[in-house]
């Protein structure tokens, strides 16, 4: 099993990376601000105006640290990464899969189920952890709604009948999504589903850790040797990495609602500390997408018990188990892809 490394978030405008020996510095304004091992890494993410010298990106490239750029409010623009290696019978075997309508719903189908199933424990817990909370009638009945879903989806069913199925669940799930933010309603709350841009202080929180969530999958299947490209779930489409938006699925609920959830309702973050640009777009500020950095990776630092493996494993392990799972599948050494339960 792979050791949960840390990612290096960089967050500060106008900061420069550079190599100094074995580590990468961090110098803001030609003052070196933090040093870090290199081999204690497993990626960097760059916000906005950050750079990096050509000797620490070959480095980095020769140690298979990734180094990722995004907007200074998380939208992805590119990755840097050394050649692509890999089993490159088990790309080939994914390829064909892809191409195998069958195939491509039954994985589509597994994903979705663990979906449902830890959306359902989401709503589940909210119940559990606020009893006298407003709107438990309704989070009931919604929860309700996804046990009938699971059942159904025991059945094997075609990929558009599955995708029907997750966006139904979806639009339930979110529909009483509000009623688990029990803390500073006046600044978070939330009325559905939106992004490209955010239009509230909840919808970006969600889509900041999203965006956080798909690196760390799409590094895990890149690990394994599979092609985040090409999914099962999601289809092809330039650009998008399809295949770590399916593994995302069931772990975002796990990953990072319950987070986001945590840090409004025990008030770790602010609603001063987002703002409307504008366009319309809600952003957080500098020291809000910090606070939300520490939080996601204390939080995958945490320690769980994985049903299939039956072991103890770092939060933060999650995606790498489940792209080595499906690695396994695809390799045929399993009779199917077991997809993430939390419990």
């Amino acid at each position: 099993m792979r050791h949960l490394l840390n990612s290096l978030y960089v967050t500060t405008q106008g900061a420069y990376l550079a190599r100094d020996g074995e580590t990468v510095a961090v110098r803001v304004e030609h003052e070196t601000r933090l040093r870090v091992p290199l081999h204690t890494l497993g990626g960097i993410v760059c916000f906005g105006q950050v750079s990096c010298s050509p000797p620490l990106m070959q480095l980095c490239a020769e140690r298979g640290v990734r180094i990722a750029f995004l907007s200074e409010y998380g939208k992805f623009w590119s990755r840097v990464e050394g050649p692509v290696s890999g089993n490159v019978l088990l790309r080939r075997q994914q390829y064909r899969w892809a191409d195998d309508a069958d195939k491509s719903a039954e994985i589509a189908r597994a994903v979705v189920i663990a979906k449902v199933a830890n959306q359902r424990t989401v709503l589940l817990r909210g119940l559990r952890d606020y009893p006298e909370s407003a709107g438990n009638q309704e989070m009931k009945s919604a929860a309700e709604y996804l046990e009938r879903q699971l059942v159904m989806l025991r059945q094997p069913m075609s990929l558009d009948s599955v995708r029907g199925v997750e966006g139904d669940t979806a639009r339930y799930y979110f529909s009483v999504f509000d009623h688990l933010i029990v803390a500073g309603k006046d600044d978070f709350f939330f009325q559905g589903r939106n992004r490209r841009p955010p239009l509230d202080n909840m919808n970006a929180l969600l889509s900041f850790l999203y965006t956080l969530l798909v690196h760390d999958v799409r590094s895990a299947l890149e690990t394994v040797g599979l092609d985040p490209a090409v999914g099962y779930l999601h289809r092809d489409r330039p650009g998008r990495p399809s295949l770590a938006l399916d593994i995302m699925e069931e772990l975002r609920p796990v990953l990072a609602d319950r987070l986001a959830l945590s840090l409004v309702n025990r008030r770790q973050i602010k609603g001063k500390g987002f703002k409307t640009t504008e366009t319309g777009a809600v952003v957080m500020d500098d020291e809000t997408r910090k606070e939300v950095l520490v939080a996601y990776q204390k939080r995958k630092q945490e320690e769980l018990h994985h049903p299939f493996i039956n072991e103890k494993i770092a939060f933060g392990l999650i995606p790498h188990a489940q792209a080595l799972l499906l690695s396994r599948y695809i390799r045929g050494d399993l009779d199917g892809y077991p997809p993430y339960f939390w419990k």
